[in-house]
């Protein structure tokens, strides 16, 4: 990426004033309920395909309903995992999380804020401490002829504060009208509130979404975002809330194109060597897992995103 978003955020970090403690807290409510809101709303659109499928495959499998898990963090907070097993999801979790605490002394040096002196009055943390929300959803399906689709969106706060996240397609064989409704709902999103955003963002997806020992992409693409922060704090969440309902509006649609169609085993296990390439990833790069793993979040919440099944040739 040649836009270096992070300097950005230190930049401003040294010219703006500290954040006045009881705004500091309503923003970190008004963040959480929402990804809690959008939760809800992503798990009962899927609730709504494991019901209206009308396919061939999986006869004697029910329609999925989401199982819901709480879990405590040792340092501070907690979150909740909504894991469903259906007839067309083979896998989905749509997990959030809000936690808190500090980070090792290490680990503070590579997030930005979290090195810093304390802010005067300490109200979100001082020093390697920090606070955290977010959504997360990875979904696997049963079908070859279904994408994969990974989004999340989180708020972050150290002596600083903001936002990231994305959405990002990875279909078994790639389809063209697929690709076009996916990253035309996340255009739209990204266009509403500033042009540079979609250009910037993909670029950055396709960037961030790359197995370097493999030489390829992990999938089509979305958008992908992180230290976002524009000086205007409604407006980058705002940005944030549309990020999700973009994914919203293209991927329930996405699965109903194709969730009724058959498929043949040699399908099925091409799918599954093309799900080692994900798991890989995940394990390898992927920043959430990093973060999630360093700072002391639940260890099967974060590896929700690993595929069911895989295989290797």
């Amino acid at each position: 990426m040649s836009f270096d978003a992070r300097a950005v955020l230190d930049a401003r970090a040294r010219t703006s004033p500290p954040e006045d403690p009881e705004v500091a807290a309503e923003r970190r409510q008004a963040a959480s309920g929402w990804f809690r809101e959008l939760r809800d709303r992503l798990c009962a659109a899927f609730e709504a395909i494991e019901d209206d499928y009308a396919g061939p495959m999986n006869p004697d499998l029910a329609p999925g309903r989401f199982e819901r898990t709480a879990w405590e963090r040792p340092g501070g907070g907690g979150g909740e995992m909504s894991v469903m097993r259906g007839r067309v999801f083979e896998k989905v979790g749509v997990n959030i999380s809000v936690v808190h605490g500090g980070f090792s002394p290490e680990f503070a040096k590579q997030i930005p804020g979290a090195d810093r002196d304390p802010a005067p009055g300490g109200a979100d943390g001082a020093g390697a401490q920090f606070w955290a929300a977010g959504v997360s959803l990875v979904a696997h399906m049963w079908s070859p002829h279904v994408p994969a689709a990974h989004m999340n969106t989180r708020h972050i706060r150290t002596t600083l504060g903001w936002f990231g996240g994305g959405g990002d397609l990875t279909p078994i064989t790639p389809h063209a009208p697929d690709t076009a409704r996916f990253h035309g709902a996340f255009k739209a999103a990204c266009d509403a509130h500033d042009a540079d955003y979609y250009p910037r963002f993909k670029a950055w997806c396709d960037d961030y979404f790359f197995l370097p020992h493999r030489g390829e992409t992990r999938g089509v693409g979305g958008i992908f975002y992180d230290y976002l922060d524009s000086g205007d704090w409604a407006r980058d969440f705002a940005f944030t809330r549309d990020v999700g309902l973009a994914f919203l509006d293209a991927y329930p649609a996405i699965i109903r194109a194709h969730m009724n169609r058959s498929w043949t085993e040699a399908e099925r296990d091409y799918q599954l060597i093309r799900r080692g390439r994900y798991a890989e990833f995940n394990l390898l790069y992927d920043r959430g897992t990093q973060f999630g793993l360093k700072t002391g979040g639940n260890t099967e919440a974060i590896l929700m995103s690993m595929p069911p099944h895989a295989k290797w040739p």
